[in-house]
């Protein structure tokens, strides 16, 4: 069985890196490459490039598990990459305002919701240079403000080394496993 686990956390907190550190060390840990409305990579995600166009026509073709708008772009789920039968788990960095659709999307949910403390973020997102000092401020004073609740949810902080917040998501994630 699948479990597919949303990732989510503030601008900042390392979700990508986090994921890719995952995968990297389990090959039964499957990525999603999200569609977005911008140019495939810009912003330092692997993603899937599309057009509004391009994207409208993905909806019409019913290709999106889910989908949603945030920040000025559109973000996909492209259903095939959620159905990985050879995949323990199905990583998927998702915004924290989608996490009841996400829970309506998929039968065997959980959340990953990673955190840091602000001067971690704003020290990232400084660094990352694809904001704006307003915007790196702004999205520092949203950083606390929609922090998931729920029975599905595991809080794991990154304020320190790589290597060791994943190992806490993964035994948290998969304790028998680890």
């Amino acid at each position: 069985m699948t479990n597919v686990i949303g990732v989510v956390g503030p601008s900042g907190v390392g979700k990508d890196s986090v994921m890719e550190a995952m995968a990297a060390l389990r090959k039964d840990i499957t990525l999603v490459r999200r569609v977005i409305t911008r140019p495939a990579g810009a912003g330092g995600e692997k993603s899937i490039g599309a057009t509004d166009a391009e994207f409208d026509n993905l909806i019409a073709q019913d290709r999106f598990q889910m989908w949603w708008a945030a920040h000025g772009l559109r973000y996909g789920v492209p259903r095939a990459a959620v159905a990985h039968p050879k995949a323990s788990l199905v990583l998927v960095n998702l915004s924290r305002g989608v996490l009841d659709q996400a829970r309506a999307a998929f039968d065997d949910f959980a959340v990953l919701s990673l955190t840091a403390k602000t001067e971690t973020l704003a020290t990232r997102l400084a660094a990352r240079g694809r904001e704006t000092s307003a915007e790196i401020v702004a999205r520092l004073e949203r950083a606390d403000s929609m922090r998931p609740q729920g029975p599905d949810v595991i809080e794991i902080a990154n304020d320190g080394l790589l290597g060791e917040t994943v190992q806490r998501a993964l035994a948290a994630l998969q304790p028998e496993r680890v």
